[in-house]
């Protein structure tokens, strides 16, 4: 366990952002890998894929119930010292990460089909995006353990971890997505089922290797089969943090659905390069989002030890950060997008529409990475429905213009990017009122419940081990 109560607040951003950012940097290349070798199928294999890859939002928004709840909560018992109370919250998330994934491989198995014939055009994409979800439901089922694993150590202070084993496993991606959808080696090509059944395998030996991990290494927080029976009172604790920020997922999953769908006239070229376009714009957002996570069991740990003005101050740091990397990576977008989208398709008409999404978009790099940094406060304070309005907020103003103006005679396809760009800067601007809001509440409750001890803190015993 990483004490993160003491200390440059800077220093501990810095020290964590970077693992986490490698490590989910190394599952989006998994993702542009695998639509590099499906696009060698065609548009409509893209398309489907890319599509598809859409219901990845509504998962991790279920991921993210358990992710979320996970970190505030162990992060305030940290902050606390209270490990008995960190390690009743980690058993008791584990116990809902198997329910949640069984459930998603039943709602695969079930509604796959269904789900493409709402958004795909054309039956070809329709079979792509289909067979796709089937062979990747797997992979999405054990990502709810991954989570808990990694949101646990994460509130604790550890990141190194994950990243090594996420590092690893997306490695054994890449070098099974070439061999199972080309069939490079074997001569039996299957195709985008392929992409699923590569990501599914890897991402089983990660868990795998998590699992040991816990088993073997980790002592702070610990498997315990005594704490799965369900406790409602706890149980209730981690969704009342969780269910709003995964309510944030469903509205991602909304707001992506409605661009297919005012997508699906213009054909399978336009659905395939926002597809690209979104998945390279993912990749930029990385640095950001990482140091929203690192942000978040710093601030969180310093919640449970009442220490106020290091929360704000982690806000501050983590705002100033996200605001120069992103405004860098406009620029890039803006001079020489062509460096981040090169090579993901050989179709020109699908490239153009990539490059005109990647220049429009980019112009809300900033506010997006503000949204990140204030979801990831909101979270360490354990009150995350703001962070659910705000995602309202976007989806509102957005799908219902988008959809007016697709059935207007002239609609083209750069109105959904514009009216994109205006509903993330009320988004962002909505998210930091909110926050400012919730800190003028918080912040004082927490001054005036700061107890003698924690005002004057002792020193702290060293770690058993060196903290990753």
């Amino acid at each position: 366990m990483k004490d993160l109560t003491n200390g440059s607040i800077a220093k501990h951003i810095l020290a964590m952002a970077p693992p986490i950012m490698v490590g989910m940097v190394t599952i989006m290349l998994c993702q542009l890998i695998d639509l590099y070798f499906v696009s060698g199928l065609g548009d409509a294999a893209v398309a489907g894929v890319a599509a598809a890859g859409n219901a990845g939002f509504l998962v991790n928004g279920l991921m993210q119930v358990l992710g979320v709840g996970t970190v505030a909560l162990i992060a305030h018992a940290v902050g606390r010292k209270d490990r008995a109370d960190a390690n009743l919250i980690f058993n008791q998330a584990i116990m809902l990460s198997v329910l949640f994934g069984l459930l998603t491989l039943v709602a695969g198995a079930a509604l796959s089909r269904a789900y493409m014939h709402a958004i795909a055009a054309d039956q070809a994409t329709i079979e792509a995006g289909t067979t796709y979800l089937l062979w990747f439901m797997p992979a999405l089922a054990l990502q709810f353990a991954t989570q808990v694993m990694g949101s646990a150590l994460r509130a604790t202070g550890i990141v190194r971890p994950v990243m090594l084993v996420q590092t690893l496993a997306v490695t054994i991606n890449i070098a099974l997505a070439p061999v199972l959808i080309t069939g490079w080696g074997t001569g039996h090509a299957l195709g985008v089922a392929g992409a699923g059944l590569a990501s599914s395998i890897a991402v089983a030996i990660g868990a795998l290797m998590l699992l040991t991990y816990f088993r073997k290494v980790e002592r702070y927080v610990a498997f315990n089969a005594a704490q799965w029976r369900p406790q409602p009172r706890h149980l209730r604790r981690i969704l009342n943090v969780g269910l709003p920020a995964g309510g944030e997922f469903a509205m991602m999953f909304i707001f992506m659905a409605v661009v297919y769908y005012v997508l699906r006239d213009f054909g399978a070229a336009a659905q395939a390069g926002f597809g690209i376009g979104q998945r390279v714009l993912g990749l930029i957002n990385m640095p950001a989002l990482a140091v929203g996570l690192a942000a978040g069991p710093i601030a969180g740990q310093n919640v449970g030890a009442a220490n106020a003005a290091r929360v704000r101050e982690t806000f501050v740091k983590a705002a100033l950060i996200v605001t120069t990397v992103m405004a860098g990576f406009m620029i890039l977008a803006q001079v020489k997008p062509e460096l981040l989208l090169g090579g993901f398709s050989n179709d020109r008409e699908t490239m153009e529409i990539a490059y005109l999404f990647l220049r429009i978009i980019s112009l809300n790099m900033v506010a997006q990475g503000l949204i990140f940094t204030c979801s990831s406060m909101f979270q360490a304070l354990g009150n995350t429905k703001p962070v659910l309005l705000t995602s309202a907020s976007r989806v509102f103003t957005y799908s219902l213009p988008a959809i007016w103006l697709s059935t207007r005679p002239g609609f083209r396809i750069e109105y959904v990017w514009y009216l994109s760009i205006a509903a993330t800067m009320l988004q962002a601007a909505l998210s930091l009122w909110l926050l400012r809001r919730e800190f003028r509440k918080r912040l004082v409750v927490l001054r005036h419940e700061k107890t003698p001890e924690q005002a004057a803190p002792e020193p702290v015993a060293s770690p058993a081990r060196a903290p990753a």
